[in-house]
């Protein structure tokens, strides 16, 4: 489907400088029910695996020029965050909570205790159950993750999305899969593959082009049935976690792109990011990880990146789907759309070393009606081929199962350190995009916003939004309060956005960190580790790291020793955090396998 003409000649202006304008009011929050309803549409976009700079509106030379159009139309903030990790990110954006107060304060199994059950509990509730009460559609594509290990569809379903507030899905339950034949994937509540799915037959089936057309499918739907009800959906793609995965016209577009090696990209980026005003003029520059030059595989590191980047670009073709949709019927302007990232670019080196596990032999194919076990990764393709991985397998087709590893991760959080996992910049920083054209004055069309926020500020949001009842009750359970701020006064630069004023806090796998302000400490948890399990500490005062961000967003200059008083301060303001949202008792022992 082609855009408008309107939609292609929209462009990214880097450069240009804009005066706030204020938001028109909402409609009126009774609407009279022999009118149509006028509440926004509310789209929520999620990416998997994605850091900082990956978008061309954020600093990055992959094509992303869907998302551009939408950022030069709307806003994008520059100090948000997310949770770190996929499972508490996603725990946290469905409910406005921290991660551990919705029962996923470490990943997806229980750990023994009610902070870390791995499963959303029932003293939260998701977006879309709060607006489904206040008349809003609801219907869901792409990555849940907020489940449990309970995928069996003959076992307790109570958490899955449509017992969760929406009212269609089609998606995978678990973290990560084949890109051309996902286990673990349903419509509704019922199992399905890329393979037997009567009501969409592409001819070639990836799950990405899967999640973009069955959105596409379902707002058409209730556009076409319920053209007066709002709706919401929020969107979730696994692009671009590994395995490295992509389609081969893809993947041409960034022939010889990356052969320069990891430096070379990452300083362009960084010099597009200043130009942007994404990060001050003065920003330090954190050092580059990995050597080009000792980097004996350059052919198959470049084909990593190369990959990598052919599914952004794929992810951000469906958007721009997704997009014409709303204007073929005459939707864009009356839907927001928000984008952004579950945590910062993955370090991980899944698939990247030889596995004598993969030295196995064809066998034969499965039938449509037949799903694929899961095992990560997979032993066999569904056409038998065995999967493989390591230094001697290119990645990008089904039979390749690898990530794209340390030092490319690095560069997708330019300029900061660390990465998915940790709690420094690289872990949590994520771009926030913005379009909403009926709700943005168009004078602040492709501004900037540097308040601070975070990812338990979409609910508050979304309920601003839909003059939503937040409940205090819900199947007869005590909801907690929802822990955001709504994000429409910082749309619109006004001054009685609060949050800057109140500290932003995270713990993932015992890593800590705070910000208050401009002053950061940070403080990454030591692990031992065995075969299947890892037990970490808390560290003591003296290992916190404290940073200034006004004057270095990359963490570069520890200021612990010098501001001992400012150490100890947000220490006891993040340990008074912990204690009342249950990050204590920790446990013990974590099985860290998913």
């Amino acid at each position: 489907m082609k855009f408008s003409s309107f939609w292609l000649k929209c462009t990214v202006s880097a450069t240009a400088f804009f005066l706030p304008g204020l938001a028109p009011q909402l409609a009126a929050k009774n609407t009279p029910s022999n009118k149509p309803d006028k509440r926004p549409n509310i789209i929520l976009i999620l990416s998997d695996d994605m850091g900082y700079s990956d978008l061309g509106c954020y600093g990055s030379e992959i094509s992303t020029p869907n998302l551009d159009t939408l950022a030069a139309n709307g806003l994008r903030f520059t100090q948000f965050y997310n949770s770190a990790r996929c499972c508490p990110t996603r725990a946290s954006l469905l409910t406005g909570l921290h991660p551990h107060q919705t029962g996923i304060g470490w990943m997806a199994q229980d750990q023994g205790t009610d902070s870390y059950r791995g499963h959303l509990n029932k003293n939260c509730v998701t977006i879309a159950e709060a607006l489904k009460l206040s008349g809003y559609d609801t219907f869901m594509t792409g990555k849940w993750h907020v489940a449990g290990d309970n995928y069996n569809p003959k076992r307790d379903t109570s958490n899955w999305p449509c017992q969760r507030g929406f009212n269609k899905y089609y998606g995978t339950l678990r973290g990560a899969a084949s890109y051309f034949d996902p286990h673990a994937l349903f419509k509704n509540n019922t199992p399905t593959s890329a393979y037997n799915d009567d009501e969409y037959k592409p001819q070639q089936y990836y799950y990405t082009d899967a999640i973009s057309d069955y959105s596409c499918k379902f707002i058409k739907e209730h556009l076409e049935t319920s053209p007066d009800q709002p709706f919401f959906t929020y969107i979730a793609y696994t692009a671009a976690h590994w395995p490295l995965q992509a389609l081969e016209n893809d993947i041409e577009k960034y022939d010889g792109k990356y052969t320069q090696g990891y430096h070379p990209v990452r300083r362009a980026r960084f010099e597009k990011m200043k130009q942007l005003g994404l990060i001050s003029q003065d920003c330090t520059y954190s050092e580059t990880v990995g050597s080009w030059d000792d980097c004996t595989y350059k052919q198959w590191e470049s084909r990593c990146m190369q990959v990598y980047a052919a599914m952004v670009t794929n992810m951000d073709q469906g958007i721009g789907r997704i997009v014409a949709t709303l204007e073929q019927y005459n939707q864009l302007d009356n839907t927001i759309i928000l984008f952004l990232q579950d945590n910062g670019g993955c370090a991980e080196s899944m698939g990247r070393d030889y596995n004598k596990t993969w030295n196995i032999k064809p066998r034969s194919p499965l039938a449509p009606e037949e799903f694929p076990s899961y095992y990560k990764p997979p032993v066999h393709t569904r056409q038998g081929l065995p999967v493989l991985g390591g230094k001697n397998v290119l990645p990008g087709p089904a039979n390749s199962y690898i990530a794209y590893g340390r030092n490319w991760a690095n560069v997708s959080n330019t300029p900061f350190r660390e990465y998915k996992h940790w709690l420094q910049e690289g872990g949590i920083s994520t771009p926030l995009i913005v379009h909403w054209p009926a709700g943005i004055n168009k004078n602040s069309n492709g501004q900037l916003r540097h308040q601070l926020s975070e990812v338990i500020d979409i609910m508050a949001t979304c309920v601003d939004l839909a003059h939503a009842e937040y409940p205090k009750k819900y199947n007869d359970h005590n909801i907690q309060p929802m822990e955001g701020i709504s994000l429409l006064d910082a749309f619109n630069n006004s001054s009685t956005y609060k949050y800057s004023q109140r500290p932003l806090c995270w713990e993932h796998e015992g890593n800590r960190a705070i910000r208050l302000g401009d002053w950061k400490l940070v403080s990454n948890a030591y692990f031992n580790q065995s075969k299947k399990f890892e037990t970490y500490e808390l560290l003591p005062l003296d290992q916190w790291q404290l940073f200034n961000l006004a004057t270095d967003r990359a963490e570069t200059n520890d200021l612990a020793k010098q501001y001992p008083e400012k150490v100890k301060q947000l220490a006891q303001q993040w340990q008074s955090w912990a204690k009342r949202i249950n990050v204590f008792p920790k446990p013990k022992r974590i099985n860290n396998s998913n």
